[in-house]
């Protein structure tokens, strides 16, 4: 499940970024629509976000970008977004448009359990999942809420703190084991998660890995050295899934 930050790198266009990782082999494509203020993101992907930001990238046309690759793409497409973004769109108008782009899901990091109910409801009415955070502090009793409330799958936060790549595989069996045991959701586990090693190690228990700053990372360092961005993305994907 691999991540894009949408706008950047400026190269190729999130339209044919999405289509190499779709002809890669990605099954869940995550698109993060670029904010001024990401909590949970490392500098990778925050740098990425920021320059996004000042080449003028905006949701509409990161749903114009979805959308221009949607009929030609098998994979699931969600988009992460902060909730200020949603809200400043309007709840309904934003699902409106992101189902209009093709979109399958919605991941929304800072919603709190407040804001989560009504975005749940907005999206099971466009047929659009919403697909919950669950932190290693998270506490069992909000574990079953997040649970309940959540669809498409839960996302795991494999370890405390900030995207950014590790160099070890993060151990997530025991956390995953319980949560089995709250939901029948498919489980798929994020941040930190960068060689074909971790994937291997997470695939022994979740469903999906989630790879996004090694990725974000390596597109960049394609366009500075000028290659083919989207040649580097489809090989990146292939490699993980061998």
């Amino acid at each position: 499940m691999p991540y894009l930050t949408a706008g950047d790198p400026p190269g190729p266009g999130l339209a044919e970024l999405i289509k190499a990782l779709d002809g890669a082999g990605a099954d869940v494509i995550e698109i993060g629509i670029p904010f001024s203020d990401p909590i949970a993101d490392g500098p990778v992907i925050a740098s990425a976000m920021h320059r996004a930001l000042e080449r003028g990238v905006t949701p509409e046309h990161v749903f114009d970008q979805i959308q221009a690759s949607r009929e030609s793409v098998e994979a699931a497409l969600v988009a992460m977004v902060s909730v200020s973004i949603v809200t400043h769109i309007g709840i309904d108008e934003f699902i409106d448009q992101a189902r209009a782009s093709g979109l399958d899901g919605l991941i929304v990091p800072d919603a709190d359990l407040d804001d989560f109910s009504p975005l749940a409801e907005a999206c099971a009415r466009s047929n659009l999942v919403l697909i919950p955070l669950i932190a290693p502090t998270t506490s069992v009793e909000r574990q079953q809420v997040i649970a309940r409330e959540g669809s498409g799958f839960l996302y795991l936060l494999a370890r405390a703190g900030v995207t950014g790549e590790r160099a070890d595989a993060p151990d997530v069996s025991e956390r995953i084991k319980a949560l089995r045991n709250l939901t029948d959701l498919p489980i798929g586990v994020g941040f930190g998660i960068s060689t074909s090693d971790h994937v291997r190690a997470v695939g022994e228990h979740a469903d999906g890995a989630i790879i996004g700053s090694a990725l974000v990372r390596a597109l960049s360092e394609a366009h500075q050295s000028r290659q083919d961005v989207a040649a580097v993305a489809a090989g990146f994907v292939r490699s993980l899934r061998a």
